[in-house]
Formats: structure tokens, C-alpha cells, sequence
């Protein structure tokens, strides 16, 4: 016998057939499919040969402990572990513990139940997205929601696109093509991922015009920067950092009647956007878009997905005729929304008819003023069971601390939270223990994200709902060792 049939001889896996055949895999076949579970299975001996052989000539026998069980119901359960992963979407419910209650990488704003059955409806039906029901022709999808916009926001006209940074792209490259938008130094801000708001002004085609210096701009810095190449005067709201100190800014009453004197539109980017006074709820002070409005923008853009608490997109308002020249554009069809978005987004903006019953209909809102002492009393219920799952190496303690609102809203304003904190027991060894820790939660069913600081994890409550709750204390059971 050669060394190589030896080799082959010793490589002893059941044919694809027998595995299929199996009565152990009608359930696979069932749920899978007979092509995917096929092609799972060959993939699975082919890995399987491929270790074994090369154990084999690398000098270890195949029968030692450490070698595959290649029994049939062995390949099944293999088989099925591995269709069960490659069915698992990579897009995954989380526990938000980060104190973050817009966090941008965890999908900012959850939906308020309206909002999702409004979505289901629309998976599952044919909708008027474009369709006139009243005169039976074809309609313009904005047509959807603009009423309630303009109630709302008191402007004139409304359209909307895919997020806020479509939104200022979309209006620049429609009134400032090829001409100058005045923009403050202390404006040109860079948002998530990188993207500055030079870069998207380039894009648009429009030319920027900076005005004033980093801390301090002055009105006569717009004044002397207008001229017959400016197409626009732009204010963008710096809501995800603060300057303080030696500064000056120049605040939209007093830069309107200079716009309207040099006959200039005048655009405001307000970023997260906010319907409502958000002070009457206990929180700061966001100016609103009516605010904006009313104190003389021509156009205001702003997010669905932050403060609003709807679904992601880019919302513009103003000016009738402006809103009629972006609506023509061509950029726009290709920047719209689909039927879910506006699904979505109706529902959000009716639950604003009645702001007094915000707090309790609009998740966003709902997250944003829960009491510390209803998060302080979950955490007291949830220690023990969480230490327990832990053991002696951690220490879980309940302790105050602090939320923030997130998505570049109110960067400087911190809400007063209560969560869980978890130290290692042993010094020496905090970062690697809290390391593990965390990869560790990360890997339950559900993962549970938290933030690492001060030698500590931090499990920050607030965004635990009240009906979540159980299904965080059933999975602590699993926690990997």
C-alpha cells in the first residue's frame, strides 16, 4: 500500500448522500432547503478531510482524543450549528446600556408602536404611496406628510429625502449651484463618519464663502461677504460640540432682516431638529423648527431619527417657491424616500397634535424623561441575579450616573441616570477582566452593550424598558464562561 492510499485509508468520512438521506436531517431539509443544506454539507466534509488529512501527515494520529466525532448524528448536529449561523442576520436586537439614548451605531431613534404597526401595514399591502385616491391620477409622495409638517412647523411648503445630510446637499446643489454660500468658520462642522459640511457644500457644486474667525463671528462679517456671486446665507447648528470662552456668534433674528436686505435666502441646517419646547418636559432648551421658521429662515433642514424620534430622514422646510425649485430637481429622485419611511414617519409626527401625551406615546421622549428612581429601583431588582450570573470574580454595584441624549443633540447636557456597575474583584487584573466581560455579554443571544470606564463597566438602565426587562435576567444564564 502507498503512503498516499494509506493516507486516503485513514480518512473515513460518510458519502453526502447518507448524511441527506438521514432521518436526522428531514428537519434541516424543512427549514433550510434541500440546495443550501446540500451545499452546507459538502462545505462541512470538505473542511472535515481537509483537517484530518492534514493531521494525518503532519505526524498525529487521526483516533487521538482531540479528533472530530464523524458519526452521522455528529455531522448533523455540526450540520445543523453551521446553517443555523449562516442564517442568523448580521442585523441584530440589542441591549443598549450605553447611556446613549440616540446612539448613531445602535440606529438612533426607536419607533413608538404606532410607527411599527403603520410599517407592518405597509410590508404587507399595496399602498397610495403616489396615487391620488381622490382623483384616481397620480400623486406626489410628499404629499403624505407635508400637511402635518407645515401644522406643525408653521412653513409654507415640505419635502423630504433620505437623512439630513441629503437634505443640505439636496438644497444647495438646487439654490446655490455654481454660486457662494455664506457660512461661519465657527460652523463648518464635521459630523459622523468623517462628513464635514465643506465637503458636502463641494459636492453640491456650491462654492463656500467662509466668514469671521473660529470663536467669533460678527454681522458685519455677512454683511461685507454678500455680494452678486451669493446665492445663499447658511447657519449650521453646532449640536454636536460647544465653543466656549472669548466667542460670538451671530443669532438668526439679527441675521434674517440682513438677508432679506441683500434679497439672499437664508437656510438653516438645525441638524437634530425638534418639533416641541423640549424644556416643558424637564429637559434643555433645543430651538425648535417653528422657532426657526418664525424667526426668519427661508429654509430649515433637519433629521427624522434624532429628536424627532421617527424614522431616518432629511426633512426640509420653507419658502413655497424654494421647496418647489428642490422638489424639481433631479437629485431628488434619486435621494427619496421609500413607502416604509413615510409609513413610518405619519404616525410620529400625528402623536405631536398632543404634546401633553408625548411622554408617554413617543419612545424617544418617553426614554429621554425617565425618572432616575424608576432606573435606580431596576437596578436594585436586577443586581443579584447579575452578580450571581457573574460570580466571585465581579462585583456589581448600583450606582448613580449619567445619560446623554446623543446624534450630536445637546452635546453638553447630561441627564441624571442610575444602572449597574461591574469591577473586578481582583486588582491587577481590571482591564483584562473587563475586557473579557464585556466580549462575554456581547455574545449572549441578545447582546447587552455597556461602555468601559474608570476601570469599571457601566450598564446605564435607561434604555431598558420596563416589557425588556425579563428577557435580559432569562439570557444571563448563558453568559460563555
Amino acid at each position: 500500500m502507498t503512503a498516499s492510499s494509506a493516507t486516503s485509508s485513514a480518512i473515513r468520512l460518510p458519502a453526502v448522500h447518507l448524511i441527506l438521506s438521514d432521518a436526522g436531517c428531514e428537519a434541516l431539509i424543512a427549514e433550510y432547503g434541500r440546495v443550501q443544506t446540500l451545499e452546507a454539507a459538502r462545505a462541512l466534509l470538505a473542511e472535515l478531510r481537509a483537517m484530518l488529512l492534514a493531521a494525518r501527515e503532519g505526524g498525529t494520529a487521526a483516533t487521538a482524543a482531540g479528533a472530530p466525532d464523524t458519526s452521522i448524528p455528529s455531522l448533523l448536529a455540526m450540520l445543523a450549528t453551521r446553517l443555523r449561523e449562516q442564517n442568523t442576520s448580521p442585523l441584530r436586537p440589542v441591549f443598549n446600556l450605553t447611556g446613549t439614548v440616540l446612539h448613531t451605531n445602535l440606529g438612533r431613534a426607536l419607533l413608538p408602536d404606532s410607527a411599527v404597526q403603520a410599517v407592518v401595514e405597509a410590508l404587507r399591502w399595496p399602498m397610495n404611496l403616489e396615487w391620488d385616491i381622490d382623483t384616481g391620477k397620480r400623486g406626489d409622495r410628499d404629499n403624505l406628510i407635508e400637511d402635518l409638517l407645515l401644522e406643525l412647523t408653521g412653513a409654507e411648503a415640505a419635502t423630504l429625502v433620505n437623512n439630513n445630510a441629503a437634505a443640505v446637499l439636496l438644497m444647495l446643489n438646487t439654490v446655490a449651484l455654481g454660486k457662494e454660500v455664506i457660512v461661519s468658520r465657527g460652523e463648518l462642522v464635521e459630523i459622523g463618519g468623517a462628513f464635514r459640511i465643506p465637503d458636502v457644500m463641494t459636492r453640491a457644486g456650491a462654492v463656500l464663502r467662509e466668514v469671521g474667525a473660529t470663536n467669533r463671528t460678527h454681522l458685519k462679517d455677512y454683511d461685507e461677504a454678500a455680494g452678486p456671486q451669493t446665492a445663499l446665507m447658511m447657519k449650521v447648528h453646532t449640536s454636536n460640540y460647544a465653543i466656549t470662552g472669548f466667542t460670538k456668534s451671530v443669532e438668526l433674528d439679527q441675521l434674517s432682516p440682513l438677508a432679506k436686505k441683500h434679497n439672499i435666502p437664508l437656510a438653516v441646517d438645525l441638524g437634530s431638529g425638534t418639533l416641541v419646547d423640549l424644556e416643558q418636559y424637564g429637559l434643555p432648551h433645543e430651538t425648535t423648527v417653528r422657532e426657526t421658521i418664525e424667526g426668519g429662515a427661508d429654509l430649515v433642514t433637519f433629521s427624522g431619527d434624532k429628536l424627532l424620534g421617527g424614522p431616518q430622514c432629511g426633512i426640509i422646510v420653507g419658502r413655497k417657491d424654494l421647496i418647489a425649485q428642490i422638489k424639481k430637481n433631479p437629485l431628488k429622485r434619486a435621494l427619496r424616500v421609500g413607502k416604509l419611511t413615510l409609513a413610518a414617519l405619519e404616525p410620529v409626527l400625528a402623536l405631536y397634535r398632543a404634546p401633553d401625551l408625548l411622554p408617554e406615546r413617543l419612545t424617544t421622549l418617553k426614554l429621554l424623561t425617565r425618572p432616575a428612581t424608576a432606573m435606580r429601583a431596576q437596578a436594585q431588582a436586577i443586581l443579584p441575579q447579575l452578580q450571581a450570573a457573574l460570580g466571585a470574580g465581579y462585583v456589581v454595584s448600583d450606582e448613580a450616573m449619567m445619560s446623554q441624549i446623543g446624534s450630536g443633540a445637546l452635546p453638553v447636557d447630561q441627564l441624571p441616570s442610575h444602572g449597574l456597575v461591574v469591577r473586578a474583584a481582583a486588582e491587577g487584573r481590571i482591564s483584562n477582566a473587563l475586557g473579557v466581560l464585556e466580549q462575554r455579554l456581547r455574545a449572549l443571544p441578545l447582546p447587552v452593550i455597556g461602555r468601559v470606564a474608570q476601570d469599571a463597566l457601566w450598564l446605564d438602565l435607561r434604555c431598558l424598558q420596563e416589557h425588556q426587562q425579563q428577557r435580559f435576567l432569562d439570557q444571563l444564564s448563558l453568559l460563555p464562561a
